[in-house]
């Protein structure tokens, strides 16, 4: 006799760590890991079911695999960091119903806060905040999951005075919505939570004028490092950005979406390029009103942040003003394969300074500022070695020619340790995403990043969506060690991110990541970014300029790469 489906039965069967456990359907996650998770249960914040990311308040409703998550783990420590924003918005509204904190951007450690009313936040209040979510650990509250119409959820958002979050179920057409609860605060299209109030902690409160900066451990450490350290123009850049977005008016994804649906995004699209063209123009004039003693152009940035399209676009302006770029690859300076440091886990770290001849880089640098013919190499990526010298190129940088380089490391000295500072100047690109989904929740400047090198491995370089999504953490990790630690040194900032890109992204990136099975171990990551990407409707990329940022991920450029 067949057995019976999983959904007819009383009783379901789980996976769990090697054991199959016979529960009764619909029992939510968090009383299966009381029974089931061992001595040390209380550290898991999360688990995947069935290879999908589920908060403990999950209830289980057919045969399944679930596999923990902790602080330790990025899903958890995500987890664990959204379910601390969540008690601080409860805090504010007990302290003070009228305080409006927006969510604007990491910082450091932590994200930055500022009042909605455009008030600085006192220390007073910051320090009244940070005892009333000690309070709420203390109460030891459950984070609450329900399900509500929509009709409902509108309702709820404009008597709280949350217009943002009601524009977002405009676009919203399945008939119920989930909601999330800290106390009496609530948000929509959450992501996996804690349990409870009383497993979230460490946090810090600090001033960072105008606002605050919440602050949190390394992930799954236990303890929040004493000082802050100041970002001055990294915060600059995501003032400068704020600014664009009030000219613009367009402060999150509901209002995107609602220029979309009345057919006004073409507008705004020129609109935010020509806020692009606007900047590079005037990082251009800047470097040539400096042009008798700046020889050197380095512009460094994590990957995908459009480092090649801005150095391009960078080229046009200077020619502009009668300066002519020359280009120098960076990569073809690599040392041959088996001389490459390794990491910690034995694989090559390509991404490491000793990963390039630097000896041989300064060699042709200093002869280059000095006016002599050079031979500069040119790496056999397929060889893992240099070509024969007698196959590298001649180079020579005339008067009225300056040198762009541009790389991972061009912030760190060392990369141009011979050339005298007055000669150099030093650009950081990064997407510092632009968008918020609303006021409480930020698009993650990584996952932009994330999603315009899945379009662009995926149609140039024949990597699949889960071939890059696997190799993603190596790559934030080089970022983390080898380009954020020299951000404040850069000489200016320039932010990739266009706020319209996610419309455009969409078509591309969910089609893509559609391709990933749910066996592949990427699929955790592929469903995260579906469900962020269906808040968020969809535009063909027909009034996005050619010479764009976007069009170095979607193609059809009027650059060459």
């Amino acid at each position: 006799m067949a057995e019976i489906p999983s959904y007819f039965r009383e009783n379901i069967h789980v996976q769990y760590k090697g054991q199959t456990h016979e529960v009764l359907r619909g029992m939510h996650l968090n009383e299966f890991l009381e029974q089931h998770g061992g001595p040390r249960q209380q550290e898991i914040i999360a688990a995947f079911v069935n290879n999908r990311l589920n908060g403990r308040f999950y209830p289980l409703r057919s045969d399944c695999t679930v596999r923990p998550v902790t602080r330790n783990e990025r899903e958890g420590w995500d987890a664990f960091r959204r379910s601390v924003c969540l008690m601080l918005y409860e805090a504010a509204r007990r302290y003070d119903p009228t305080l409006r904190l927006v969510l604007s951007g990491t910082l450091g450690d932590g994200y930055f806060y500022y009042d909605r009313r455009g008030q600085p936040i006192s220390r007073e209040t910051i320090d009244s905040l940070e005892r009333t979510m000690h309070q709420i650990v203390q109460e030891d509250l459950p984070f609450r999951v329900t399900s509500m119409s929509v009709i409902e959820a509108r309702k709820l958002c404009l008597e709280a005075g949350f217009e943002d979050k009601a524009h977002l179920l405009d676009t919203h057409w399945e008939p119920n919505v989930r909601v999330a609860w800290c106390g009496e605060f609530f948000d929509l299209f959450h992501k996996p939570l804690a349990y409870s109030t009383g497993r979230i902690q460490p946090f810090k409160l600090e001033p960072y004028e105008p606002g605050m900066v919440l602050r949190f451990p390394r992930r799954g450490g236990s303890e929040v490092r004493a000082t802050l350290k100041p970002h001055p123009k990294l915060f600059a850049v995501y003032q400068e950005t704020r600014r664009w977005n009030e000219i613009l008016g367009m402060p999150n994804v509901g209002a995107l979406n609602g220029l979309t649906l009345r057919g006004d995004l073409p507008h705004f699209i020129h609109v935010a390029e020509g806020f692009h063209e606007k900047k590079i123009a005037t990082i251009a004039d800047e470097i040539c009103r400096q042009k008798d003693r700046l020889r050197v152009v380095l512009i460094a940035g994590p990957s995908a942040s459009g480092k090649t399209t801005f150095s391009k676009r960078l080229g046009v302006q200077l020619q502009v003003n009668e300066v002519q770029p020359v280009n120098l690859s960076v990569d073809d300076f690599f040392v041959p394969r088996e001389q490459t440091p390794k990491d910690s886990d034995g694989n090559y770290d390509f991404e490491h300074i000793e990963a390039l001849n630097l000896e041989l880089l300064w060699e042709v640098l200093v002869k280059l500022l000095k006016g002599e013919e050079v031979l500069t190499p040119v790496f056999d990526f397929q060889l893992g070695s240099p070509r024969p010298e007698n196959q590298w190129r001649p180079m020579r940088l005339e008067r009225d020619q300056i040198l762009i380089i541009e790389g991972i490391h061009g912030l760190n000295d060392r990369l141009t340790q011979p050339i005298p500072k007055e000669m150099k100047i030093k650009l950081y690109v990064s997407a510092l995403t632009q968008l918020a989904i609303d006021d409480h929740n930020r698009i993650h400047t990584s996952d932009t990043r994330l999603l315009r090198r899945i379009i662009r491995d995926r149609q140039y370089r024949g990597y699949s969506a889960g071939e890059t999504i696997m190799r993603w953490p190596s790559v934030r990790r080089g970022e983390d060690r080898h380009i954020f630690p020299f951000q404040e040194q850069a000489d200016a900032m320039f932010n990739s991110a266009l706020a319209y890109e996610h419309a455009v992204l969409r078509p591309y990136a969910e089609r893509f990541l559609l391709e990933v099975t749910e066996e592949h171990p990427a699929f955790s990551e592929v469903y995260r970014l579906l469900r962020f990407l269906r808040l968020i409707l969809p535009v063909v990329e027909d009034a996005v300029p050619q010479n764009s940022i976007l069009r170095e991920f979607i193609g059809k450029s009027t650059f060459h790469y």
